[in-house]
């Protein structure tokens, strides 16, 4: 997977929140909620606030954060924002900050927290990292001993507050043309094998997982979900992400 796009930026932006639904709640595996419970729930009502607040959220990771080879108001964190802004009070204000570049290792992602040295009062984290580890074949104890350091890392981002991190789950792009190059399964079984560290990781501690892979699994019989490149997730798959990160997003946020 080659790299070259960096998100470093900070954008301040308008905002906050609606309802969607999909997420894991890594406390309990029994909390989990499947796609197929989607058209159970109602539309989030606007959220009224009679004092305008400043609310600020930060996404860590790599091209899955920053959208490769889509517009830049694609990606799933930017399309996070324009729901909140839609269903929030007009009053409210969100501001999205970005640490993200394609190719992103943790390492890469862990030396560029620390060069950039964000602030560490923002409402909400994202963390979604490791398909290069994975693709460069790193050592997965490298991402085993790197993942719980930028877990602790996200978490001081907001106030050191644990309940205001998600964790997102690794995209799989086997299923996708780029990845149909490989051994049938071989991809996919080590993805699995990230993701479920990670999501281990959450239930042990307490935190919060959103499992996001089956999506990108439907790559190859549904080509809307990859980008132009026929390698990263497309406008459309982020805005799936975005259905199950929503309803997780808009409680921690609350």
């Amino acid at each position: 997977m080659h790299l070259n796009k960096i998100y470093s930026n900070i954008f301040f932006y308008s905002a906050i929140i609606t309802l969607s639904s999909t997420y894991i709640s890594c406390y309990n595996r029994s909390n989990v909620i499947t796609s197929n419970s989607l058209e159970n729930n109602s539309p989030q009502e606007i959220i009224e606030n009679n004092n305008p607040k400043n609310f600020k959220v930060i996404s860590l990771g790599d091209s899955y954060t920053i959208g490769q080879n889509v517009c830049e108001s694609c990606s799933f964190p930017e399309q996070l924002k324009d729901s909140l802004i839609a269903n929030f009070d007009e009053q409210d204000s969100f501001q999205l900050d970005i640490i993200a570049q394609t190719g992103w290792t943790t390492t890469n992602l862990l030396t560029a927290i620390e060069a950039y040295n964000p602030s560490t009062d923002h409402d909400l984290v994202t963390l979604l990292i490791g398909v290069n580890n994975q693709y460069q074949n790193k050592p997965f104890s490298t991402y085993e001993s790197e993942f719980n350091e930028l877990v602790e890392v996200a978490i001081s981002l907001v106030g050191d507050d644990s309940s205001r991190l998600i964790v997102v789950s690794i995209p799989d792009y086997y299923f996708t043309p780029f990845g149909q190059g490989s051994v049938a399964g071989y991809i996919s079984g080590q993805i699995d094998t990230y993701n479920s560290y990670a999501e281990n990781y959450c239930i042990e501690n307490n935190l919060s997982y959103v499992y996001i892979t089956d999506i990108t699994r439907e790559g190859i019989e549904n080509p809307d979900l990859v980008a132009s490149d026929d390698l990263h997730p497309s406008e459309l798959a982020y805005s799936r992400f975005v259905e199950r990160i929503l309803p997780l997003a808009i409680e921690k946020i609350q």
